[in-house]
């Protein structure tokens, strides 16, 4: 029954959580019997299963009670066989957002070496404008999660490529983070690659894409600062806040400080 399953796997990351406070008690009972039941249900053939496995990994990757080794063998093998070309429309979708959603809570290296190349080609996928538009809307995540070499080498390509999609939705999100995407670039690859880029996006014909550009256009400004003398660095959230300097330091201990949060184009306000 898809409704007891359902509810088996809300249960699945408290009882991690127990058998990891109670590990000399049960060393390997997490790894024997939670993890398949977590990684089958991925592939479950009722979608409201899926999407109670697919939130329970989530919050397990969040809790760190997954191992790094156990990640790259088992989840990921998974959710490239989902996301493969041939893969159903519905499960190609979800393993697209799981990807995407689980790139910041993995290390660089696996990201880099098991993710990133399949990310690249989901974001060519001419079959589904749903995966591309994921892709789309979580391509600062992926830039930040492997770091400025590979996404100035694979990234900024299918970055080029998704800000010329033929469908406007596509072009607003990539315009939503493009401060997240410059912000992992060198100076040079800002100026005379992702300028001319975009000011594509501010003159799009599509008065939505357009919105969003110049929405964009503060927090991109932004990153062509120095950091150390502007104050401005990039919170765990996504936010663009502004360190005070000692100066501000110094008067805020004499007046109630204001504290100012300029919020990226990636976060909802």
């Amino acid at each position: 029954e898809p409704t007891v399953r359902t509810e088996l796997m809300e249960q699945i990351p408290p009882i991690a959580i127990f058998l990891q406070e109670s590990r000399p008690k049960f060393p390997t009972a997490f790894l024997e019997y939670l993890m398949p039941i977590v990684v089958r249900y991925l592939t479950d053939v009722n979608n409201q299963v899926r999407k109670a496995g697919q939130e329970a990994l989530l919050i397990l990757l969040e809790q760190d009670l997954i191992a790094q080794s156990d990640i790259e063998n088992k989840v990921c093998p998974i959710l490239l066989d989902l996301s493969a070309p041939d893969s159903d429309d519905e499960y190609k979708v979800e393993a697209v957002n799981i990807i995407c959603k689980m790139a910041s809570m993995l290390s660089r290296t696996t990201v880099e070496h098991m993710l990133l190349p399949r990310f690249c080609e989901l974001c060519s996928d001419g079959k589904l404008f749903q995966v591309r538009k994921i892709c789309a809307a979580n391509f600062g995540d992926i830039c930040n999660a492997v770091g400025q070499e590979a996404t100035e080498r694979l990234l900024i390509p299918k970055f080029f490529e998704l800000c010329s999609d033929s469908v406007w939705g596509m072009r607003k999100a990539c315009a939503e983070c493009f401060m997240a995407v410059s912000y992992t670039t060198s100076p040079e690859v800002r100026r005379s690659k992702l300028s001319p880029l975009f000011i594509s996006l501010i003159s799009d014909t599509c008065r939505w894409v357009r919105q969003a550009a110049f929405q964009s256009l503060g927090p991109f400004i932004s990153t062509f600062a120095n950091p150390s003398s502007a104050g401005l660095y990039i919170r765990e959230d996504g936010t663009l806040s502004i360190r005070p300097s000692v100066q501000d330091v110094n008067s805020s201990s004499r007046q109630p400080s204001n504290s100012i949060t300029l919020m990226s184009s990636s976060t909802n306000a």
